[in-house]
């Protein structure tokens, strides 16, 4: 009887692993740093300092599609699939970048990393790289991530920065906070870049 219980936990691990929503075990991770300006209605809007992020760029087009397989090889790299077998500190969200041709997911590397000092990848696939610093609108959702969430949410954050009147960069990102075995107070956020000068003053 205990070994049945046993494989029964051990298949349902298992089930959560490959989870379409990707295997995201980052509720108790450091987080990317950036600063709060404001917000309006369920707008959110920060500043980004530049960061050194891991890369993995897909053909996928979907989230459902591209989440799990970029997941693994980004994991790896910072689980020691490395030139110096280094394991690195996992930090949160996963970044998604979904374009018609193509999604490009990234973890952000930890504080005191730099493209001198971190280890090379073993695979090919991973790109290290520096982003911009960027001004954004964020708007949260909870549960769990899909396709179709994930597009009404863009939707909501444009229609809502519409009736602001704030243009975006039309660069829409998708930021993941949790595991998929997280069954409260999960944490999605949609992301767009917007002109600095478009930030609404404080109140």
């Amino acid at each position: 009887m205990k070994t049945v219980y046993f494989i029964t936990i051990a298949l349902v691990a298992l089930v959560f692993l490959s989870f379409k929503a990707a295997p995201l075990f980052l509720s108790k991770v450091p987080q990317q740093s950036y600063t709060v300006l404001g917000s309006q209605n369920q707008v959110e809007f920060r500043y980004y300092p530049s960061a050194v992020m891991a890369s993995v760029i897909t053909p996928d087009t979907t989230y459902d599609k591209a989440a799990s397989k970029s997941f693994r090889t980004l994991a790896g790299y910072i689980f020691g699939g490395n030139q110096s077998n280094e394991k690195i500190a996992m930090t949160a969200p996963v970044r998604m970048d979904m374009s018609p041709d193509k999604t490009t997911m990234s973890f952000v590397m930890p504080e005191g990393y730099t493209l001198s000092n971190l280890p090379k990848p073993q695979s090919s696939q991973v790109i290290l790289s520096v982003s911009a610093s960027e001004y954004v609108a964020v708007i949260r959702f909870g549960g769990w991530a899909s396709d179709t969430k994930i597009a009404a949410m863009r939707v909501e954050l444009s229609d809502c920065l519409a009736l602001l009147r704030i243009p975006h960069q039309n660069n829409f990102r998708y930021l993941g906070y949790n595991a998929p075995w997280d069954v409260v107070n999960r944490r999605n956020e949609i992301v767009v870049g917007i002109d600095s000068i478009s930030v609404p003053k404080a109140q």
